[in-house]
């Protein structure tokens, strides 16, 4: 399929007895009052799913109509559903980023072309070749934790263009700066996830926004009843008000975890990359590969980043936690780079 492992993440570095800083996920549970609603839900397996009500209050969470809402088995399902029911002429996808839409694109039998970007990683538009007619973007970006400008993703917009726009961790930034969700513009298709922020990796609750013919499109490829009960529950519980200033609340208490470990990382002389706005952030020394492997050793697991196209061996991505784990994880740190012997 590809020169890179576009299938490896973050849950394959993560085993019994780890600390956990390779996968993204925020909480390690979810909230009780989720847990509670997911509870009260148990009952009502025995019918067929309807996930209609999650796209009313998805709508209502975006200022969007309906007709505009497609609630998804998670963020996955919607790459492979575009994957499917698009055609495109010159598909697009710009790295280093998110590795899924690259291999969903190449799985319906797509030829994709890699726009790379590097140094502060920031999306320049005019890196897009004009012919481009799909176009796929993390903002923030994972795994360089970078937020693009609004602006500079609205002059990706073509006639005849669609421009497919992954904010999976745009709810993990405080006030959703440079969010496209709530703008009905031409041709721009916005997903989003609910397992970053409500700890649901394993329920799979997501969602796309986009234009009424689209939406169209993408539920005719979709499998009947792919998005169950308990992800449709969730994804009405985690629209309402109260959960999105929770939500507001646990993304500043990350921006302040996300600064103490950039601190610790830099007071360690590592080199952190881009200006993370994301829960995550990923660092370049040498000789990764081996570091990585070293912690592991010592009971943390931290993401590889060689198999992001644009990254190599010298790369690693590493979740933010709490100040306890972060402290753990540098005193680990700071000894693997002696073993190691990085000078």
């Amino acid at each position: 399929m590809s020169d890179f492992d576009l299938q490896h993440h973050g849950d394959r570095e993560v085993g019994e007895g780890l600390v956990d800083l390779a996968v993204n996920v925020r909480l390690p549970v979810p909230p009780a009052w989720l847990r509670a609603e997911l509870a009260a839900a148990l009952d009502d397996l025995a019918a067929y799913p309807d996930s209609s009500a999650a796209a009313a209050a998805v709508a209502v969470r975006h200022g969007r109509a309906v007709d505009e809402v497609l609630v998804t088995a998670g963020a996955a399902e919607a790459f492979t559903l575009l994957a499917t029911a698009l055609k495109p002429r010159f598909a697009v996808v710009v790295h280093p980023q998110f590795t899924e839409p690259e291999a969903a694109l190449r799985a319906a039998g797509h030829s994709v072309h890699r726009v790379v970007l590097s140094g502060d990683f920031v999306l320049r538009p005019e890196l897009v070749p004009e012919e481009a007619d799909l176009v796929f973007v993390g903002n923030p970006t994972n795994p360089t934790s970078v937020l693009h400008p609004a602006a500079a993703l609205r002059a990706l917009i073509r006639p005849g263009r669609l421009l497919v726009v992954d904010e999976a961790f745009l709810d993990a930034v405080p006030g959703e700066p440079e969010s496209l969700a709530s703008q009905a513009l031409p041709g721009v298709i916005v997903i989003r996830s609910l397992t970053k922020t409500w700890g649901i990796a394993g329920l799979r609750a997501g969602y796309v926004l986009a234009d009424p013919a689209v939406i169209a499109r993408l539920r005719a490829v979709q499998p009947p009843w792919s998005v169950s009960t308990l992800a449709a529950v969730a994804v009405v519980a985690c629209s309402r008000p109260a959960a999105l200033a929770e939500a507001g609340l646990l993304a500043s208490a990350a921006v302040a975890d996300r600064a103490y470990l950039v601190s610790g990382l830099r007071t360690l002389g590592i080199e952190v990359l881009g200006d993370p706005r994301a829960p995550f952030v990923l660092i370049c020394l040498p000789e990764a590969d081996k570091v990585r492997l070293r912690l592991r050793e010592s009971g943390f697991a931290v993401r590889r980043g060689d198999t992001f196209p644009g990254l190599d061996t010298t790369h690693l991505r590493l979740a933010v936690r709490d100040h306890p784990t972060t402290d753990s994880f540098l005193t680990a740190l700071a000894t693997a780079l002696r073993d190691v012997d990085i000078t």
